[in-house]
């Protein structure tokens, strides 16, 4: 039997919305991936880490979603919606300052932006990453390292060369 699973919901949004880039796609992705670790629960395994087996769901479920439907992914418009709410309004400043962060996220490779999301802000270790996207340790750290590379450039305007581009947004396999 599962434990409790809610506790991961706000993750796995976070991640369904990284994943597809549609806030209309977050809450039917995150029930389709609920709905198939109920009904997989018996391949859980006790002791295990249940927030990475859950984001795993997660990720292979949009694949074969995004294979099956080719759907093409459009930009996003919600970073007032993604705030944290506060009592304190936020500063239209802060606002922007963080609508050009997620844009530019957004705009990262699917492999990079992917790797980035679990590894800063689902602080997710480089060998978890690399077992829940079945991929060598190795290349989840070359794909997080050109990750920062490329936000912190564009971030800073961007490479000034489109060979500096290039090598910013290059995966390794």
């Amino acid at each position: 039997m599962l434990p409790d699973i809610t506790r991961h919901i706000p993750a796995l949004r976070r991640y369904a919305l990284v994943l597809t880039r549609d806030p209309g796609q977050v809450e039917d992705l995150v029930q389709e991936s609920l709905a198939r670790a109920l009904a997989g629960s018996r391949s859980w395994r006790p002791g295990s880490d249940l927030r990475a087996w859950l984001l795993s769901i997660t990720h292979n479920t949009f694949v074969s979603g995004w294979r099956r439907e080719q759907v093409a992914r459009t930009g996003l418009e919600l970073v007032a919606d993604t705030l944290p709410p506060s009592s304190q309004p936020v500063l239209p400043d802060l606002r922007v300052e963080a609508k050009q962060v997620v844009e530019r996220l957004l705009s990262l490779p699917d492999g990079m932006r992917e790797i980035l999301l679990l590894a800063v802000v689902e602080e997710m270790s480089y060998r978890e990453i690399a077992d829940m996207l079945n991929i060598p340790m190795g290349t989840v750290m070359s794909r997080l390292a050109r990750a920062r590379v490329a936000l912190r450039s564009q971030m800073e305007g961007g490479p000034a060369t489109p060979e500096e581009r290039r090598a910013a947004f290059k995966l390794v396999e």
